[in-house]
């Protein structure tokens, strides 16, 4: 005798929605869940489903996105420009010399002049802002004044628009302190985590948050801060560009038969640190500005892995070509590249002619204080991930893979051998 069972399944995405984090900020919504599963959240304008915390009904699509991205040609900009541009947004692309491609709308404006940037931006009407630009100036004081008023103008100059969500990128000198306080004095255990008290030193990202803060509460919008670690990523002529400058390096070091010194401290050769790929830290920003979850939040943000120098060191100079017995680690005393290269960045102009390379100025590839500064901290440095993950944001690189994806992207550039 044939039997038929007849079975009900329901399926439920969990028993009860999780309270939402009551931290008192300066610009803080107040999040408000419906009872039951649905998770309804009627400040955001949708449904978001209470385990994930995604919007499950959000009406901002990509198709009514328009991005204004900031320092678009930098190694965090392009990369946002780039991710923008594949999810479908409606990109422009602020820099100081304008390029358009396919889609993408180059805008030209100086971040020091606010006319400049009123005329640029008059017809823009960007629902979400990236900021990724910053320049340095002598003194802290300087940058104070410099990237804080950048900051201030940009946003003063959309008083106009229809701004969401604004998206800012600072880094772990929030947690070491400027250029001329470099990792002196009293620093926060690692791993860094975003909740640690500013350092009583004045710092140029602090003034970058408080503009951004002071301009949310006037316009309306959300916002959030993203502390990456050492960016690696493509781009020419960019003043902290780590992988482009120690391929540089080893180019030079085989062209002239030189060792392959690390330039860095003995803290850095030895301890455990991370560092973050552009394409992770443009997803991180695209995640947190369209993701409630994101909004008026400070984030973290690495790879996910951690690595030793004294590991890695010789691993990229393998991809670069160094012969393993010109491979020269740590020895007793730090070796920047500035006192390195000085007699030797001047035959750069060789290494182009002799493989036919596109940029024969050394000084639009190398970076070599940057490079220094943050392989000669005496300190390890090592950033915990804790809060992106917990908000939803789980996305991850292997640093030694980034580097060989840059590698190979900037030879198929013919910008290094």
């Amino acid at each position: 005798m044939q039997m038929q069972m007849h079975m009900t399944v329901s399926v439920t995405c969990c028993s009860a929605v999780p309270a939402l984090p009551d931290i008192d900020r300066q610009r803080r919504r107040h999040h408000t869940l419906s009872d039951g599963a649905s998770g309804a959240n009627t400040e955001y304008g949708g449904a978001r489903c209470p385990c994930t915390g995604v919007s499950t009904d959000d009406n901002s699509t990509p198709d009514t996105r328009r991005a204004l991205v900031v320092g678009a040609s930098g190694i965090t900009g392009s990369a946002l420009v780039d991710q923008l541009d594949r999810d479908g947004w409606e990109v422009s692309a602020l820099s100081r010399r304008a390029s358009s491609t396919g889609r993408v709308r180059g805008i030209a404006a100086d971040l020091r002049d606010l006319g400049s940037l009123r005329a640029a931006l008059a017809e823009e009407r960007p629902t979400h802002v990236f900021f990724t630009a910053w320049q340095r100036q002598e003194t802290e004081a300087e940058n104070i004044a410099v990237n804080g008023a950048m900051v201030r103008d940009l946003l003063a100059a959309l008083a106009h628009a229809p701004l969401q969500h604004v998206a800012l990128v600072t880094g772990l000198k929030h947690y070491l302190g400027p250029f001329e306080a470099y990792a002196a004095g009293e620093m926060p255990d690692t791993p860094f985590h975003e909740e640690e008290p500013r350092l009583d030193t004045p710092n140029f990202y602090y003034a970058q948050e408080d503009e951004l803060f002071a301009a949310a509460a006037r316009q309306g919008f959300t916002w959030s801060v993203h502390r990456s670690h050492t960016v690696i990523g493509y781009a020419v002529g960019n003043a902290m560009n780590m992988g482009l400058t120690i391929a540089v390096q080893a180019a030079l070091a085989n062209h002239l038969d030189l060792p392959f010194v690390f330039p860095g401290s003995e803290e850095q050769w030895n301890g455990l640190t991370d560092m973050t790929d552009a394409g992770l830290l443009a997803e991180q920003m695209v995640w947190a500005a369209t993701d409630p979850a994101g909004a008026d939040e400070a984030f973290n943000i690495v790879n996910g892995d951690v690595f030793r120098w004294r590991w890695m060191w010789p691993r990229l100079a393998a991809h670069l070509g160094v012969e393993p017995d010109r491979v020269v680690g740590y020895e007793g005393r730090t070796r920047p590249l500035e006192e390195q290269m000085a007699e030797h960045q001047h035959r750069w102009s060789e290494v182009a002619a002799a493989h036919g390379l596109a940029e024969s100025d050394v000084t639009r590839l190398a970076s070599w204080w940057h490079t220094d500064a943050d392989l000669g901290r005496e300190m390890e440095v090592v950033t915990d991930m804790g809060k992106s993950r917990d908000a939803g944001f789980l996305r991850y690189r292997r640093t030694e893979q980034a580097f060989v994806d840059l590698f190979r992207r900037y030879r198929a550039e013919r910008l290094i051998p």
